[in-house]
């Protein structure tokens, strides 16, 4: 469940980046945030579909 953990934050901070280089018009920046937010993203849902949400005792 840590794994998901990291990627949901790798994938919020690719949120704010992609923002950020939208804001500065920087293409070169959107490219790699844009990247990293499907990359990042797609794991963590994959992560979580996968291995499911852990059960409660």
């Amino acid at each position: 469940m840590g794994l998901v953990i990291i990627f949901g934050l790798v994938t919020i901070l690719a949120i704010f980046g992609l923002i950020r280089s939208l804001k500065e018009k920087n293409f070169l920046g959107m490219i790699f945030a844009f990247g990293a937010l499907a990359v990042f993203g797609w794991f963590a849902v994959m992560t979580v579909l996968n291995n499911g949400f852990p059960t409660t005792h």
